[in-house]
């Protein structure tokens, strides 16, 4: 394929030096340089001769086997353990029913508008999260900071898959191990069993700790009050747990989305039939309906807190996995004219519907252990984070008087199969770039590969001081870096590329316009609202601690070194991108940098010459409406 500046030069050459000079005086911007050049690279490419119409475009590509494959890898990534542990606990310390208000205006505006808008950039350009950004090199920067926070997050979300499958193991045992207590947690434990005396129980916080929580934090992570003494050394226990999560994961990535494609029935729709089970045994305890209540009942008084809507942005965020690079890369295995608007519709409102349903779940049967207990504040029963899923819960199994080791197991089996499908697309999404940089490696190669460092990296949350290490790699490296990169996707998306041109490509790929909603929500919306959270999260900023307890100074200072080897990656990459560019001055390079590459377009060769054709006619009838602005969403 002949690249698309030699054409244009060759072309130029062809010219005499009147015509040269008129092309030349038409030249007042670089961005209509750039669309000269394509309608230029356009005529040479149907004039092609035979040897070079023969020629790649790029390498192949794999696709989804089915396009419903899409669907449910999509599901599996969305719906994992923040619909099921972080959600009910947000809502409720956020007016309970009240926080499902802002939750679904923030899904209208934020959240389905940029999972839609990823899976447009994703599917046009067949490319991965790096790739996608040729539309506007000088922020490839963005793919290289999320995929840095997608690795990171892959590291320790598989060592919470570590702590699922130690409980599932557990769970088969003829008397659950947390119910109860061992001789040397001492006279602060209340064993939590079915058996134990209820009255003892009252109020377990003022008399001690239940021997839930003493097994998840004493036996189990084995952790310390703080990091003064180091982190300590990982149990075997817990190395194999991570072992076998690493074989489960790498078992599934051994052929790419082929295999993970065919994972992904399994992975998005068996945890429904858990959840459904297990919502009608909730529903049937006593004193569940005061735990969903509670859960529901709407405090209309937070809804003027600034905190509810930026605990409400946050959860969509991070729930639909948006801005981490994942959805580009899944949507650019799909077919070029895949309908995907509806695909996003079923997804986004799926994983909504799944983080109530939930929560409905959890406060049913916490309901019923408030019950057992004797307990009326049904929140002095309910602990966030991790705590929910390991003591909460299954402090309120150990209270069944039937078959407690049944539920248990179908509980840590849907958390499990939850985080799996979860952590499959963080870990291909990281895969994939690695491919797409060195296309001569094979997808088992990269999967095993990619497991090993996975696990090896995982050794550190497996040490009794692990969840000191998770929680600050979880702010620094995950939440405040995505929230930077969102901010930034979103304005080279919809302004530097620009929502008018991006709707144009919708129209030539799918044929159909694309509506006011989109364009306001691409445009002002979705990043309005993100930088408004970016700057609350910096104006509330407080050191990080973990369960009340400071870190050290080295451990804050190793936190802002891994936020900026993350944000960092914005101006390295920009610098460089510009550097890489033709022209004598920076200003020339610069304006060069924002425009799309000349092959930017679809990649297979047919749709990428009938696309320069579109773009071509598009530059003939430009016509503007208003002021940049104002053209740019409505034009």
């Amino acid at each position: 394929m002949h690249c698309c500046s030699c054409i244009a030069r060759r072309s130029y050459i062809n010219m005499d030096s009147k015509e040269f000079a008129k092309l030349k005086r038409m030249d007042e911007s670089l961005k209509l340089t750039k669309e000269i050049d394509c309608v230029v690279y356009t005529s040479e490419l149907l004039e092609m001769d035979e040897e070079g119409a023969d020629q790649p475009m790029a390498a192949e590509r794999d696709t989804w086997s089915k396009g419903v494959e899409f669907l449910f890898s999509c599901i599996a990534l969305s719906v994992g353990l923040g619909n099921v542990w972080r959600f009910p606990f947000i809502a409720l310390e956020n007016g309970g029913g009240a926080f499902l208000i802002p939750y679904l205006v923030v899904l209208l505006l934020v959240g389905r508008p940029i999972y839609y808008l990823e899976v447009i950039i994703g599917q046009f350009s067949s490319r991965g999260c790096i790739g996608a950004f040729d539309l506007a090199p000088i922020f490839r920067g963005v793919a290289y900071g999320q995929v840095y926070s997608t690795a990171l997050a892959t590291t320790y979300y598989a060592c919470i898959m570590a702590l699922t499958i130690r409980y599932l193991v557990v769970s088969f045992s003829e008397v659950l191990p947390w119910t109860y207590c061992l001789a040397e947690w001492g006279a602060q434990c209340v064993a939590t069993g079915a058996t134990a005396n209820d009255s003892s129980n009252i109020s377990t916080s003022l008399q001690g700790k239940s021997s839930a929580e003493l097994y998840f934090t004493q036996t189990v992570l084995r952790e310390p009050y703080s990091l003064d003494e180091g982190l300590g050394t990982p149990s075997k226990e817990m190395i194999l747990c991570l072992l076998a999560t690493w074989i489960i994961i790498a078992l599934t990535l051994v052929k790419g989305i082929r295999s993970s494609g065919k994972a992904s029935y399994f992975l998005a729709l068996f945890p429904y039939v858990i959840m459904l089970i297990l919502l009608v045994r909730a529903l049937t305890l006593p004193g569940a309906w005061n735990g969903i209540v509670y859960f529901i009942q709407p405090q209309w008084s937070q809804l003027l807190n600034p905190h509810v809507w930026y605990a409400a942005i946050t959860q969509m965020f991070f729930s639909l996995a948006i801005c981490f690079g994942t959805l580009v890369m899944y949507a650019s295995f799909n077919d070029f004219s895949k309908r995907v608007h509806k695909d996003v519709i079923i997804v986004t409102t799926i994983d909504s519907f799944t983080s109530i349903l939930a929560g409905c779940i959890i406060f049913g049967i916490l309901g019923n252990l408030a019950h057992e207990t004797n307990v009326t504040d049904i929140s002095k029963v309910v602990k966030g984070g991790a705590g929910l899923a390991f003591i909460s819960y299954p402090e309120a199994i150990a209270k069944f008087k039937y078959l407690p080791q049944m539920f248990a197991v179908l509980f840590f089996f849907m958390l499990l199969v939850l985080g799996i499908g979860s952590n499959i697309g963080m870990a291909t999404c990281v895969i994939n770039v690695i491919k797409d940089r060195f296309p001569h490696l094979q997808h088992w190669q990269l999967a095993i590969g990619a497991s090993i460092v996975g696990f090896l990296c995982g050794l550190v949350y497996m040490t009794p001081g692990g969840q000191f290490i998770l929680n600050l790699v979880d702010f620094y490296g995950c939440t405040f870096i995505a929230l930077v990169m969102a901010i930034a996707e979103l304005f080279a998306f919809s302004w530097v590329y620009g929502v008018k041109r991006l709707c144009s490509d919708i129209e030539f790929m799918l044929n159909v316009k694309t509506g006011f909603y989109w364009r306001i929500c691409w445009a002002i919306m979705a990043p309005g609202l993100m930088f408004l959270v970016l700057v609350y999260m910096l104006v509330s900023y407080e050191p990080l601690t973990y369960k009340g307890v400071e870190y050290p100074e080295a451990a804050y200072m190793a936190g802002w070194l891994i936020w900026g080897l993350g944000v960092a990656q914005l101006p390295f990459w920009a610098l460089y991108t510009i550097y890489q560019q033709p022209g004598h001055s920076f200003l020339t390079k610069f304006r060069l940098a924002l425009q799309p590459t000349k092959d930017w377009g679809p990649r297979q060769p047919q749709k990428l010459q009938a696309y320069l054709l579109h773009r071509q006619k598009v530059v003939e009838s430009k016509q503007r409406r208003g002021n940049f602005f104002f053209d740019n969403i409505f034009g």
